[in-house]
């Protein structure tokens, strides 16, 4: 018997299973095994699409990057609308109030990194926030340098209040995609958040992240 294909089967098992615990893409038996398989390692002929200057030379880059930019602004103008009248100053309130309420209380550089935010203006929110009686702050138990940062009752309240508001902007921002364009969609953008995390989690300067990143792709 050929062990070497079985190990290699059981190598794509262990792929699979593996981006299974990140995103739940595909459904965890054989059909969703195989699906996988088919979008992962099996080449179709895909139509080319149209786009805006594609015959004066212009890239699929260049179009993607303009459509994700759009596509953040749309987000933005359906959230501030559901925001509209609320306690909430923008959607980056909500947001962060929305991540300590799933994950619970985190340091206050945690919650800035885990929104991909600057410092300034990570804490500004955070300020904001603790002014208005939805976030508390208090020292570390371990490092005193470091301040911990958690939703308050309030912040609760205020949150339930504006969630069915919130679930219906994110709803309209996928608009008219079906089922199978969702999940495709999720599954191409957590390639992308995963390379993108593990150059940001490096935390690089300024100055040097763009041929870091190149470097990456390369």
């Amino acid at each position: 018997m050929k062990y070497k294909i079985i190990k290699d089967v059981i190598d794509l098992v262990e792929e699979f299973e593996s981006e299974q615990n990140c995103s739940e893409t595909y459904e965890n038996n054989v059909n969703g095994f195989k699906q996988w398989i088919a979008d992962n390692y099996i080449k179709q002929d895909i139509e080319e699409p149209c786009w805006e200057r594609k015959e004066y030379g212009r890239s699929a880059e260049s179009i993607i990057n303009t459509q994700i930019v759009h596509m953040n602004r749309y987000a933005k103008s359906y959230t501030k609308s559901a925001l509209f009248n609320s306690d909430f100053a923008t959607q980056e309130d909500i947001i962060y109030l929305i991540n300590l309420n799933s994950y619970g209380e985190m340091t206050k550089t945690e919650l800035i990194r885990k929104n991909v935010h600057e410092k300034p203006a990570g804490v500004q929110i955070i300020n904001r926030l603790i002014k208005q009686g939805f976030v508390i702050q208090s020292d570390s138990n371990t490092d005193k340098r470091s301040k911990h940062i958690n939703i308050t009752e309030k912040g609760k309240i205020a949150l339930e209040n504006q969630m069915s508001n919130i679930r219906q902007a994110s709803k309209i921002v996928t608009a008219n995609l079906t089922k199978e364009e969702k999940m495709e969609l999720i599954r191409i953008l957590n390639k992308l958040e995963e390379f993108h995390q593990s150059i940001y989690d490096k935390n690089i300067a300024t100055e040097h992240l763009l041929n870091e990143a190149i470097k990456e792709i390369n």
